[in-house]
């Protein structure tokens, strides 16, 4: 009987360290041998073609390029051997592009067997942990992970070592409107804005909130409010109210009294505004219908 192949284990130190990805110890093609590591020539090293960034901060690669001229490098880079004095990236895009500004030749590397699918996961994995990414960012990765490398939620929770509640939390954002999205990816709101706004299934309302968001520079916690308020009456607040006359509040009274329900009266500071009539059945609802007939 076959041995059961082993599953990766949590994050990606497990994922590096696996002896999935270290399967032989002999010198096949060149000088170095897989499992080792070693100084490589930065021009035989290969951009990783599963990097999942495409944005990378030029100021953050300067700054990590003086580091590395004054210290070197601490963390080596993970590469796949290719051939002979052939590599791939697996991770460390920026440590390479720094060590490529600051003029280095050579770079530490550790060196792995790893086919495309490993590939992809660990770089996905990798630019999970990062602490300079969005949410959207992490969301776009988590969903490559499900569906380019066949994980199931509960997989990729145990691969990266997150609740399934909050890798739930993070799709759900792919599901808001692109503009959202892209407010998010450039941090004009955060997180708990976009999570707030989830919660209603009109995405016309959902952008003009966001609109009113970066206008008003909205808390989440205001925002959590217009969200609540809008759910429970159906109404957005498009505009700004002006204190109610007191003949709209007195009428208000009146249809109170007429109909057996609660009535509330909205009007905006030109004129406009809604009359909502609450009603606690389909009975009650017809029972009113029926008075205002």
């Amino acid at each position: 009987m076959k041995t059961k192949k082993k599953a990766l284990g949590r994050g990606l130190d497990a994922i590096l360290q696996s002896p999935e990805t270290d399967i032989t110890s002999k010198d096949i093609s060149g000088n170095y041998v897989v499992g080792a590591i070693a100084n490589i020539e930065i021009i035989k090293i290969e951009a990783n073609p599963f990097q999942p960034r495409d944005n990378f901060d030029d100021e953050l690669i300067l700054e990590l390029a003086d580091s590395i001229k004054k210290q070197g490098i601490i963390q080596p880079i993970t590469v796949r051997k290719l051939g002979y004095d052939k590599y791939q990236l697996i991770s460390g895009e920026r440590r390479l592009r720094a060590s490529k500004v600051a003029g280095i030749n050579e770079i530490a590397c550790y060196i792995r067997v790893a086919n495309d699918e490993q590939m992809l996961e660990m770089a996905l994995i990798e630019n999970i942990h990062r602490k300079d990414l969005n949410a959207i960012e992490i969301a776009i990765s988590y969903q490559r992970l499900i569906e380019e490398c066949d994980l199931t939620h509960e997989k990729l929770s145990d691969r990266i070592s997150k609740n399934r509640s909050t890798i739930t939390n993070y799709l759900r954002l792919l599901k808001l409107p692109a503009e959202i999205q892209l407010a998010m990816r450039n941090d004009k709101i955060s997180m708990g804005h976009a999570r707030a706004m989830i919660n209603i299934i009109d995405q016309d309302v959902q952008l003009r909130i966001l609109k009113k968001i970066i206008s008003k520079d909205l808390s989440v916690r205001q925002v959590e409010e217009l969200v609540r308020k809008f759910n429970q009456d159906g109404k957005e607040e498009t505009e700004d109210r002006s204190p109610l006359p007191q003949t709209f509040k007195m009428s208000a009274e009146t249809l109170r009294e007429k109909l057996g329900a609660g009535v509330i009266i909205r009007r905006n500071n030109i004129g406009k505004g809604n009359i909502v009539i609450s009603f606690e059945s389909d009975q009650d609802f017809n029972r009113i219908i029926g008075l205002l007939d």
